[in-house]
């Protein structure tokens, strides 16, 4: 199979799909072509002259890539000057994220390609192997990002997280118990911060209860519950997902009226749609905005600020499944294996994933009548 590794063009966007050494292994240990974009690796640390080692070839536009490749790869889902480029039957391997992003989704049904997303990608356990190391590394940044713009001159309350000696540290609420949850309650009890951790599954608020540090302090979330804390808040993490649908609206404009001014709040589920009513997706470029003296953070590609931690992370998930389907070609790996089959959002046209039919209220047809 000839793959295609394509540049990130969305904004400050730093990753790329596939580092040389995993390219070499595609290559040399499995036989297959690999085109990569020119410099599509520069964001990362990697050179051309390194994907040339590896055993790549070099092209200089993406439109070559499209044109020639039978499986694509990127790291963000392909932007509006891309989709034309797209051929009908071309796997695009993915974050697609398609659930808040009705061009996007509409676009990849006219184009018949065969979109695989990695955020939907189960695991034999109900895991998502392909969203948890980017998961680990939004929830690592969300708390230094909260950091950050607590602090005065960012226009936060001019507080340090973990406070000092003699004076409290910050209230910090994380609203999503999983992998980004997880990371963020770490981080933040680390540097001294009072962390409350709410999720809504009793087995998994006893198994942090018996993890987390003593000043995490895990609770059964409710709309009472929240509506309480976050008045008392000085950072609000959103870490809650539902794999491959929209976020759910947690954290309403009338609860964000009663939080204290120059609070943080940071919506790491902002790549579905985000789970603070007033939340809008932001840049790096330009992080952040304000509404009711609350500071919103919501960068949508939060992990590209550290792109080559991401980047090796990122391939260490994906290869195995990149190479399967090289190997196998889409149908069969999706046939054998159960979590890429999870991963076909859209096939030749049909819509397969019901929470993005469900989103746009377009026909949902089952995947395993395209196998």
């Amino acid at each position: 199979m000839k793959i295609g590794i394509l540049k990130e063009i969305k904004s400050e966007e730093n990753r790329v799909a596939m580092t040389p050494t995993a390219v070499e292994m595609v290559i040399r240990a499995n036989g297959h072509r690999v085109l990569v974009e020119a410099s599509a690796g520069a964001g990362s640390g990697f050179s051309d002259e390194d994907y040339i080692g590896a055993g790549a070839t070099i092209v200089n536009d993406p439109a070559t890539i499209y044109a020639e490749c039978d499986m694509v790869m990127h790291v963000k889902e392909p932007q509006p000057s891309e989709y034309a480029m797209v051929r009908e039957g071309q796997i695009v391997f993915t974050y697609f994220h398609f659930a808040p992003d009705e061009q996007l989704t509409r676009a990849f049904i006219k184009n018949k390609s065969i979109a695989i997303a990695y955020e939907t990608v189960e695991g034999p356990s109900g895991d998502l192997p392909l969203l948890t190391p980017m998961s680990e590394v939004a929830g690592r940044m969300s708390v230094q990002q909260g950091a950050k713009y607590l602090e005065r001159c960012y226009g936060g309350r001019g507080l340090l997280m973990g406070g000092v000696t003699g004076v409290a540290p910050a209230n910090v609420v994380i609203i999503g118990g999983g992998v980004v949850g997880t990371n963020a309650a770490q981080m933040a009890c680390g540097l001294g911060a009072k962390v409350t951790l709410l999720d809504m599954n009793l087995d998994r608020l006893r198994y942090l209860s018996e993890v987390m540090p003593k000043n995490c302090f895990p609770m059964m979330s409710s709309p009472a519950l929240l509506r309480e804390l976050v008045m008392e808040a000085d950072v609000v993490i959103g870490a809650v997902l539902v794999a491959g649908a929209k976020a759910p609206k947690l954290v309403t404009r009338d609860m964000l009226k009663s939080m204290k001014k120059g609070a943080v709040i940071v919506d790491v589920a902002i790549d579905q749609g985000g789970c603070f009513e007033t939340s809008k997706a932001t840049t790096h470029k330009d992080p952040v905005y304000e509404i009711d003296g609350v500071i919103h953070y919501c960068v949508a590609n939060m992990p590209g600020a550290v792109p080559v931690t991401s980047t090796m992370a990122l391939t260490n998930a994906t290869l195995p499944y990149a190479l399967e389907i090289a190997n196998k070609g889409w149908k069969q790996a999706a046939i054998e294996n159960k979590s890429i089959k999870t991963g076909l959002n859209i096939v030749n046209g049909k819509v397969t994933y019901k929470g993005v039919a469900d989103a746009f209220s377009l026909e949902y047809v089952p995947v395993d009548s395209m196998l």
